[in-house]
């Protein structure tokens, strides 16, 4: 699987950016999916995940503010985050596995390439 990130860019402080994740494959359905981010210093940590089946999780500090869904048809698993904090600044890596367990913690995964998300203050 071959992922390709994109939509980053610089926001204001409680603002939206909607990050999209584009996979080449046929087998794209049956890969729970994931978005990780790195900050500057800081060890790359997990965001969300959205299984095959639909199912989500999402790491504490999204606290309600992002969002992750798919979209089987096009290849594409999307982050749409609002009320972005300065703190949520970041490459943002979307990822692939074929179970969620391996995924949350790094094991295995497929990666793409990264988009950086600047949420100036």
């Amino acid at each position: 699987v071959q992922l390709q990130a994109y939509g980053g860019g610089l926001v204001q402080a409680g603002g939206s950016l909607r990050l999209s994740c584009a996979a080449s494959g046929d087998a794209f359905s049956i890969y729970d999916m994931g978005w990780f981010r790195q900050a500057p210093g800081k060890e790359r940590e997990f965001v969300a995940a959205i299984e095959w089946n639909g199912n989500r999780a999402y790491e504490d500090f999204v606290e309600g503010r992002f969002t992750i869904s798919r979209d089987n048809a096009k290849n594409t698993v999307y982050l749409q985050m609002n009320s972005l904090k300065p703190e949520d600044t970041a490459v943002y890596y979307c990822a692939a596995n074929p179970l969620l367990s391996e995924l949350r913690v790094g094991a295995g995964n497929y990666w793409g390439q990264g988009t950086q998300v600047t949420v100036s203050s």
